[in-house]
């Protein structure tokens, strides 16, 4: 691993932990999102929460997932410097704030999508700093489903258990590209144990979607990358649940096992991983 990607997932780890207080913390303008060219007809838009996928067809736009409810009006601003069709569809990954937040302003225009877990874990509020008017999507499927619009396909893929327990691949067959959602996101794992996240099953099931064809790779936070990033992201959270179960298995307490998280995989000591996961990786590889 280069240093320049050490570099770049760093960066996207202190993105992910920063994207859960900005809505809360941001009173002012939205900040600034940007805008980036993927392939052909699919661009990447970053800042404020979640990477979103914008895919250009003939007949409209689909997105995957749509940020924070106050990066609407940028959302469609950038979507709208690409093309001048409306956005018809938009592919959540998972039900956290920083990338269905979007779902309030989007749900009377466009046909929103998600996994049948994600759904239900907006309802039931298992995202406690959300805010309280997060819409959940009114289509669901469990394991998979397709959208076709001008003459293209997006597929969208529930693989199993690991960042939550509704976490959608979302995948095009014709650019051989995939968005991971948070199943990939800066350089170490984030477990929502309260939304059904599981440390354990993690690496299982991106080797599941390491087996579909592909090249490149829109992570949920953090620059684009290739399946070889991936790769290296899914050993990490095999060696993380490894050395946290033997520490585990050795009797240490929690608040030794969060030490060392800090020291070896980069655990801030405030940071989401400290509240929500470590707690969860404690009765999850007793």
């Amino acid at each position: 691993m280069t240093r320049t990607f050490v570099a770049r997932i760093f960066a996207g780890t202190l993105l992910l932990t920063g994207c859960w207080i900005a809505y809360t913390q941001s009173q002012g303008n939205p900040p600034a999102l940007t805008l980036h060219k993927v392939k052909e007809d699919l661009y990447e838009i970053e800042g404020d929460g979640g990477n979103v996928a914008v895919y250009v067809t003939s007949e409209g736009v689909i997105l995957v997932d749509d940020k924070f409810e106050q990066d609407y009006q940028n959302i469609m601003e950038k979507v709208k410097s690409v093309t001048s069709q409306p956005v018809k569809y938009v592919v959540s990954t998972h039900h956290h704030s920083d990338h269905s937040g979007g779902n309030v302003k989007f749900i009377s225009t466009a046909e929103i999508i998600s996994t049948a877990n994600a759904r239900a874990n907006i309802l039931e509020h298992k995202q406690p700093n959300a805010p309280a008017n997060m819409t959940p999507a009114r289509v669901v499927f469990n394991d998979e489903c397709s959208v076709f619009l001008g003459g293209k396909e997006v597929r969208a893929r529930y693989l199993g258990r690991g960042h939550t327990n509704g976490d959608a691949f979302v995948y095009f067959p014709a650019l051989r590209t995939i968005h991971t959602g948070d199943m990939m996101a800066g350089a170490t794992p984030l477990i929502d144990y309260p939304g059904g996240g599981s440390l354990k099953l993690w690496a299982a099931t991106l080797d599941e979607a390491l087996k579909l064809d592909f090249d490149t790779v829109i992570p949920g936070h953090g620059p684009v990358t290739d399946k070889a990033g991936l790769l290296a992201y899914r050993n990490n959270v095999a060696k993380l649940r490894d050395r946290a179960a033997g520490l585990i298995h050795e009797g240490k307490s929690q608040e030794e096992v969060g030490k060392v998280m800090m020291a070896e995989f980069g655990w801030g000591a405030n940071s989401m991983q400290m509240q929500w996961s470590l707690p969860g990786m404690m009765a999850e590889l007793r």
